[in-house]
């Protein structure tokens, strides 16, 4: 068959890098030979039909539980309603904005059924992010939780491209009222292995945005190399995790994995500690996956818990600090899997598991992938050399429209922003982040969004955001500002600039920590050199 675009909207083929700064794309076994034509909804959930699982259930959440078969109708009438009453047409972006719940995943189904682009956001973002986003992607449909309703209003005023939008899971929503005459069948359309099926960003950041472009056999190919190769995910098992689903770490482990085993996956829209361990209790389920942060968090109330059921544990989102890992062993018996992704890649390609875990190291590279250590110079390093990690696989790094592209692909590989070593045996060795991206508690916060957001307060006259290490959540963020004339220090300020910036940007990404300096460490150029501050941050 063809292996032409299905796609009428060719933006995405429009906005793709150029040939000459794609990475090498490799594979080593046969199960990532893909057909010309592939979707990966069919793939991941009409398949599970067809094997007769339509009366297994594939999602439990605290308060309900859904079939393979609810799965599957609703997301084709949800398919028919963003064709028949949104205009939706084939290559459109559309907006995906929810909690993680199964609402959310029939929604991400079918826009991949209709022949739409995923673009999926974090919950926690303010219409400030959102902004961004829709503008970059030039998204013109959106599929809302009803609870979300006010950032995506406001900014839908300040965002011209998006024009259809609907709500679901409230009282009268539109998105819901819809699906209720629509058939529970639909064609999926027949789209290409390598049309773009989904556009992740980096983070929810101001300005220029990072989207990442991945094809619908990305998806399958971190099946193949993640789900079963690494990790061996079977029909058998309950997957329960909290990174959310526009998390590509999320995507992966609570609804690409678990469908394409036949398996069943656990939602959470909060997954506090005592929630997330009643709930491994609850459903026994058998996998976990978040960030180191969280199996800290548990590690006090694990002991009151009932954690038999739990087989593995996979830990990825920040490094795995080693003491983190040897109290969840301590607790549980269980060791976990350290893993680094990227959202560049969609998933892990760094790893291991069972008797193949080395404390202490991310791991080695995963079947699929070939990774090494370069230099300044982008020359391969040997054994024991720190350096900038590199990887290539069957996935890699499609930015969408971004001069940034050939920053991150160098050569044919995947540059990641990540310093490491690896050892004579293979293993790769954390040793730190070597650009200005904040990791704290699984979330990428990019330092200057913050800035710009702490800018916006009268207060504040100058400001420099870094990252500080945190025994609790890894790195936290850190501002250094220099206040305008008429304000006064102290903590009463600390906590309105607190405040401010929760309120214009995603919560989490708000400064924890706040020093008023009398100047700022420049250049002779004006330009602010970090690289003192973040000194600075580790000696306080």
């Amino acid at each position: 068959m063809s292996e032409l675009t299905a796609y009428a909207d060719q933006f995405a083929a429009d906005n793709m890098p150029d040939e000459d700064d794609l990475p090498d794309f490799t594979y080593d076994f046969t199960e990532l030979e893909f057909p010309g034509r592939l979707n990966a909804a069919c793939q991941l959930l009409d398949k599970n039909m067809a094997a007769g699982r339509g009366d297994k259930i594939a999602i439990r959440t605290p308060h309900e539980s859904w079939t393979y078969r609810e799965i599957f109708e609703k997301s084709n009438q949800i398919a028919h309603v963003l064709v028949e009453d949104m205009g939706l047409i084939t290559g459109n972006r559309v907006l995906l904005r929810s909690a993680n719940n199964p609402m959310m995943v029939a929604c991400w189904f079918a826009v991949l059924k209709a022949g739409g682009i995923a673009v999926a956001t974090m919950p926690l973002l303010r219409a400030r992010d959102l902004i961004p986003v829709i503008t970059k992607a030039e998204v013109a449909l959106c599929l809302c939780d009803a609870r979300l309703a006010e950032e995506l209003e406001t900014a839908k005023a300040a965002a011209p491209f998006l024009k259809q939008l609907l709500y679901f899971n409230g009282q009268d929503a539109a998105l819901d009222k819809l699906m209720r005459g629509k058939s529970t069948e639909f064609d999926p359309v027949d789209t290409a292995a390598k049309d773009i099926a989904l556009i992740a960003f980096t983070s929810g950041t101001t300005g220029n945005p990072k989207g990442t472009m991945h094809y619908h056999q990305d998806i399958m190919s971190m099946c193949h190399c993640v789900g079963d190769r690494l990790l061996g995910i079977g029909e058998d098992d309950v997957i329960i995790g909290s990174p959310p689903l526009a998390f590509t770490f999320g995507l992966g482990a609570l609804l690409a994995f678990p469908f394409h085993a036949g398996a069943t996956t656990v939602l959470l829209e909060a997954g506090t500690p005592d929630v997330y361990l009643a709930s491994i209790e609850r459903f026994r389920a058998t996998w976990s996956f978040t960030a180191p942060t969280a199996y800290r968090a548990m590690l006090a109330s694990a002991p009151d818990h009932d954690l038999s059921s739990l087989k593995a544990c996979v830990s990825a989102g920040e490094h795995l600090p080693l003491p983190t890992f040897n109290a969840w062993e301590a607790a549980t018996g269980l060791r976990l899997i350290d893993g680094i992704g990227a959202t560049e890649m969609i998933h892990i390609f760094i790893s291991a598991a069972g008797e193949g875990i080395r404390p202490g190291a991310t791991g080695k590279v995963i079947a699929g992938y070939q990774a090494c250590i370069l230099d300044q110079d982008d020359n391969p390093l040997p054994a024991g050399e720190i350096g900038r990690l590199a990887v290539k696989g069957p996935t890699g790094c499609k930015y969408l429209n971004d001069n940034r592209q050939s920053v991150y692909v160098r050569g044919g590989w995947n540059v990641t922003g990540d310093a490491y070593k690896m050892d004579e045996d293979g293993y790769f060795w954390f040793q730190a982040r070597d650009d200005d991206m904040i990791v704290s508690s699984g979330y990428n916060i990019g330092g200057p969004e913050v800035e710009e957001a702490l800018m916006d307060h009268p207060a504040v006259a100058e400001c420099a955001v870094v990252a500080a290490p945190d025994a609790d959540r890894g790195q936290i963020v850190k501002a250094f500002i220099l206040l305008a004339s008429g304000y006064e220090a102290g903590d009463d300020l600390i906590k309105e600039l607190q405040a401010f910036v929760k309120q214009a940007i995603a919560p989490y990404k708000y400064p924890r920590a706040i020093s008023f300096v009398d100047n700022l460490p420049k250049t002779e150029t004006g330009k602010i050199q970090r690289f003192i501050l973040r000194q600075r941050a580790l000696n306080m």
